[in-house]
């Protein structure tokens, strides 16, 4: 798997632990091995500019995510095909924010945040209650079997 995590953001991140956890959620789901994604952190100027020039919306955001071949999971069976995944997009300042509020370390944000990220690449969306209901209980229960895996490092 080619997963590239590059940090322009002026936070400093782990990023191992999302390169694990990126791996973890592509495993998973069975993204065939020769899938590639990139995670890249940004500030929240360039987040803002992503923002408004993809969602037409103001300010900066937590996560956005940019889909290139358009995979989607696969099976033991049937891994999903080789091919371009996309990019996950997060912006650390936006998610130190929301860590403080919600009481967590911001990595367990940012974890969150790029597992969300990644489930949007893969096709899942959260706009009708149904598809929510799907996509953050898989979130969930993603988030959970990889705390278990750090756990056990």
């Amino acid at each position: 798997m080619s997963i590239e995590v590059n940090n322009e953001s002026a936070i400093d991140v782990d990023e191992a632990v999302l390169q694990r956890l990126a791996v973890y959620v592509l495993d998973a789901l069975h993204v065939h091995q020769d899938a590639e994604l990139a995670i890249v952190l940004v500030d929240e100027g360039a987040m803002e500019q992503l923002h408004v020039q993809w969602m037409d919306e103001p300010g900066p955001t937590d996560v956005l995510s940019f889909p290139m071949d358009e995979l989607r999971p696969g099976s033991d069976e049937n891994p999903t095909p080789p091919g371009l995944l996309g990019d996950v997009v997060l912006c650390p300042q936006v998610a130190e924010t929301q860590a403080r509020a919600a009481g967590h370390p911001l990595i367990d944000e940012l974890t969150l945040l790029t597992t969300h990220g990644m489930l949007h690449l893969l096709g899942f969306d959260h706009a009708e209650p149904e598809d929510e209901k799907e996509m953050f209980g898989l979130q969930r229960d993603l988030l959970v079997g990889f705390t278990m895996q750090e756990r056990r490092r």
